[in-house]
């Protein structure tokens, strides 16, 4: 019944013959650029004055028989690669219905999926590495040199000080990462664990629904717009793509600089990646759909750019997406302990996930109404951001602590890490009792942490050097610069004679001599002493109380809670004089 099978541009790949004899079962190749397919039929058996129907079906494409028709041929084309069994029936004007004819075929993987092609793919990542690990050292190298180049600086500023800064740049970085410098040079850099990063993983349902209906290279160009797209988008949350797997996509936010907002911001991510699809079908008519998973754990990551997931993280965050919803964002309960507190997160229970049992998992319905513009739950507000920096003050508290507990000298009695502490809790309390901004409580706590900082280079002019640290240390975490100047203007306000020109450098002188208010430690006497700016104990109360006698409290809280005593160690020091 099959007379002719042709392929595109009208090449014969079968003809009817008498003599034709063949396997049933035997397998046509079709190329998978050849995939428009053409089937002349005739029922010649049941010829009836041209009343013959026919009906058809290929297997691996239709479900059922088509409906019957006069049309002597059938027509397939952008055919999937796969196996097919093309069957034909006919029957006569009287209903008679003829045995089915088969025709197997089958149609190749193109040329992009090939072996060779894959062999080409690996070499040209290998490649791209390889450049990039190269580009990397010399990043490095010029790093290195400019780093250099400060330290020379700082030391010639500072040579005439009892304290040698010829090692200013170890102390102005952490020192992790000074090592992690030195070791590159040496070619022997490490990974480095990370605590929390979170992982997004998206895909795209109906793909091969919408593949089967759409020209390859049209869907290819769609697909790279889409990918783009999003490409765009987590660049804006500094978070890093890490692969892209046919229709699947995958990015993770906390690498390689460490922080503690990738949790929020990959939430973000995902839900601006659902808006910019649904605009994209918008713009090219299109239904496509999408699920996306969130996760927050652990990984591994290579210094140099090179990342290694952990296995387990990243599967975590595959299960968040295959349970997921199209058009929604799915979050583990350990990505949604870190946001719930900017986002609307709806409760999905427990769900049995494959080799991890039962999983609490929650899909995110937006930002909070309080901390979104307009309540719209979709687009981050002023108070929003500085909740998010907030989430970073502990990273960079513990970071700026540890580093000064390394190399603070070991005779700063009073300028210690003790004295930083209670700084950063005396400005939380004085700025809550004197009712300023949330923002402005995370900028004193910001200014307490660096305002003696700068004892790690010099003890004289300390205030300019910590404020500088403060400047390096806070770009990183993404504070503006308005915010930046405003916390080194606290930082400078603390220089004596104290001058503060705002209700927050008030707030901090206040804060840093609020020991005038409490018995006089000797630390500080010792700290000056050994230092060859005080000759005796003498000398020392004497200054002590002329300081005091001129110094008055600037804050109201200050001076209710610190006046009483301050006068009392006058009384003292006075008896002592």
């Amino acid at each position: 019944m099959i007379r002719k099978v042709a392929v595109a541009n009208d090449s014969i790949i079968y003809v009817f013959d008498n003599d034709y004899s063949q396997d049933v079962n035997f397998m046509h190749k079709i190329r998978y650029l050849d995939r428009k397919i053409r089937f002349d039929v005739a029922g010649l058996a049941y010829n009836t004055f041209g009343d013959t129907e026919y009906q058809f079906k290929l297997e691996g494409l239709d479900e059922d028989w088509s409906e019957w028709t006069t049309d002597s041929y059938k027509e397939y084309i952008s055919l999937s690669e796969g196996d097919y069994k093309f069957m034909v029936r006919s029957r006569n004007g009287y209903g008679q219905i003829s045995n089915t004819a088969e025709f197997s075929f089958e149609v190749t993987p193109p040329y992009y999926r090939s072996i060779l092609a894959y062999i080409l793919y690996f070499l040209s990542v290998v490649v791209i590495v390889v450049l990039i690990v190269a580009w990397r050292n010399i990043v490095h190298s010029r790093e290195k040199y400019r780093l250099e180049k400060i330290v020379e600086m700082r030391t010639n500023e500072l040579v005439m000080q009892k304290e040698q800064t010829e090692k200013l740049v170890k102390k102005l970085l952490p020192q992790n990462a000074v090592d992690e410098l030195q070791k590159q040079k040496s070619g022997n850099a490490k990974s480095w664990k990370y605590d929390m990063v979170t992982v997004l993983f998206s895909d795209i349902q109906g793909f091969t629904k919408i593949a089967a209906t759409t020209n390859p290279e049209e869907l290819i160009k769609y697909l790279n717009e889409l990918f783009v797209t999003f490409d765009n988008i987590i660049a804006k949350y500094n978070i890093e793509k890490i692969k892209t797997i046919g229709d699947a996509y995958m990015c993770a936010g906390g690498m390689p600089n460490r922080d503690a907002t990738n949790p929020v911001e990959v939430v973000l991510a995902g839900m601006e990646m659902q808006r910019a699809l649904a605009d994209f079908n918008k713009k090219h008519d299109l239904k496509m759909n999408m699920r996306l998973g969130i996760h927050t754990g652990p990984v591994v990551a290579g210094v140099v750019g090179a990342q290694k997931i952990e296995y387990d993280m990243v599967n975590i965050a595959s299960r968040m997406e295959s349970h997921g919803k199209v058009g929604r964002v799915n979050i583990s309960e350990e990505t949604y302990r870190r946001v719930k507190e900017f986002f609307n997160c709806e409760n999905r229970g427990l769900m049995n996930v494959k080799n991890k049992g039962e999983m609490e998992m929650y899909f995110v319905n937006g930002i909070l109404e309080e901390l979104s513009e307009n309540g719209d739950g979709i687009t981050p507000n002023h108070l929003f951001n500085v909740r998010k920096q907030s989430l970073n003050f502990s990273l960079i508290q513990e970071e700026i602590l540890e580093q000064m507990q390394r190399d603070l000298p070991k005779n700063l009695y009073y300028h210690n890490l003790k004295h930083t502490t209670d700084a950063i809790y005396r400005v939380a309390d004085i700025g809550t009792k004197e009712n300023v901004s949330e923002e402005d409580l995370l900028l004193l706590r910001c200014a307490a942490l660096f305002h003696d900082s700068g004892f790690m280079a010099s003890y004289d002019n300390n205030e300019e050097i910590g404020a500088r640290l403060a400047h390096q240390t806070l770009a990183r975490y993404d504070f503006s610069r308005e915010q930046i100047d405003i916390v080194k203007g606290i930082i400078n306000a603390t220089k004596v004679p104290q001058n503060p020109h705002t209700l927050l450098e008030e707030i901090m002188c206040d804060a840093d001599l609020d020991y005038l208010g409490r018995p006089i430690s000797q630390n500080l006497f010792r700290e000056l002493f050994e230092r060859g700016k005080i000759d005796s104990i003498e000398q020392w109360n004497k200054m002590q109380y002329k300081f005091i006698t001129q110094h008055h409290y600037f804050t109201e809280t200050a001076k209710r809670s610190g006046e009483p005593g301050k006068q009392q160690v006058l009384k003292e020091l006075k008896e002592l004089i």
